[in-house]
């Protein structure tokens, strides 16, 4: 068994982002951790090309018995399985810990355990409030609401009283102590399955991350996230605006994500455009001369200014 993977749940329409995020993973992954990709056993032969050095290519048959086909929460049946096998993973006996990463992941740097893990048995917890999500107002309204009240569901049946919301969007390190411990003393007694898990409240990470700071199976050592990531198109133009790049974000990221569900809209949407490009995406050509207009008077009156200042200076 592996002390730590990176686990990757993809289908076909998600293989060109699937092509990317394991091309930068091979390309920065220094400690040679291993890549799980599990797929639907009908796209075994679109991914079974991306199988080479560290890779193992599992079929979401090999989780049958987990998995649901109807909608939960109005969330199609791929979507829940999707989040069952991130549960579910650690039954494979196959690492440790494991990195669940998104298709749309693309990583920036090198990495490896010391990213992941606090020592050799470890892992970090990612684990925060995203209160700058919560003052977004259209993420506010689209998402912040009807999130809080899932995961206050899932405080209130696993038996954890905080104020605080600590958990993460994705891109978790799960423990399979953690998840051993999530099935055996709080689904079991139950008689519940992952689905039901989900059928409570579909947010898998947060089913993890509460029932850990519930029980305390393994020690809680407490990391921002590890993924920079952009959930809607205003997020990423703020960084444009402010001329992050790659290289900027690499400081404090191992990795980049996207949102599909607006990235895609978009001829690019690379997550390694420069800013200048992706300014170019967002901003139509005729206000964004008028904006090159304007730098170019208000540089031009700065001029004049310091000019009719050091005349004075030359006078006096």
């Amino acid at each position: 068994m592996h002390r730590l993977g990176v686990l990757l749940k993809s289908y076909g329409k998600d293989l060109h982002h699937a092509q990317r995020m394991i091309e930068t993973f091979h390309r920065h992954n220094k400690d040679d951790l291993p890549l799980f990709i599990v797929v639907p056993d009908e796209d075994e032969q679109l991914f079974r090309p991306l199988v080479g050095k560290n890779t193992q290519l599992l079929l979401e048959s090999e989780f049958v018995g987990y998995l649901v086909d109807e909608p939960l929460w109005d969330l199609r049946p791929g979507y829940i399985n999707q989040e069952i096998i991130k549960l579910a993973f650690w039954e494979r006996g196959l690492t440790e810990n494991y990195f669940c990463a998104d298709s749309e992941l693309v990583f920036v740097r090198d990495f490896g355990y010391d990213d992941f893990m606090a020592d050799e048995v470890t892992p970090f917890t990612v684990l925060v409030e995203d209160n700058e999500l919560k003052v977004e107002p259209r993420y506010y309204e689209q998402h912040w609401e009807g999130r809080e009240r899932h995961l206050r569901r899932i405080q209130e049946l696993v038996g954890l009283e905080d104020r605080r919301l600590l958990t993460c969007h994705g891109h978790q390190v799960m423990s399979s102590d953690v998840m051993a411990s999530l099935k055996k003393d709080f689904m079991e007694p139950r008689g519940w399955s992952y689905a039901d898990l989900l059928r409570e409240s579909p947010y898998e990470f947060s089913w993890y991350n509460f029932w850990l700071q519930k029980s305390q199976v393994i020690p809680i050592v407490q990391r921002e996230p590890l993924v920079k990531t952009f959930h809607n198109r205003i997020q990423e133009l703020e960084y444009a605006i402010s001329g992050v790049t790659i290289v900027d974000i690499a400081r404090a990221y191992v990795g980049v994500v996207a949102n599909s569900n607006y990235a895609d809209a978009y001829e690019s949407g690379a997550v390694s455009d420069p800013p200048s490009k992706k300014l170019a995406r967002y901003i139509p050509p005729d206000v964004l001369g008028k904006a090159i207009a304007l730098q170019a008077i208000w540089a031009l009156r700065r001029r004049l200014a310091h000019l009719r200042q050091a005349l004075r200076r030359g006078q006096s």
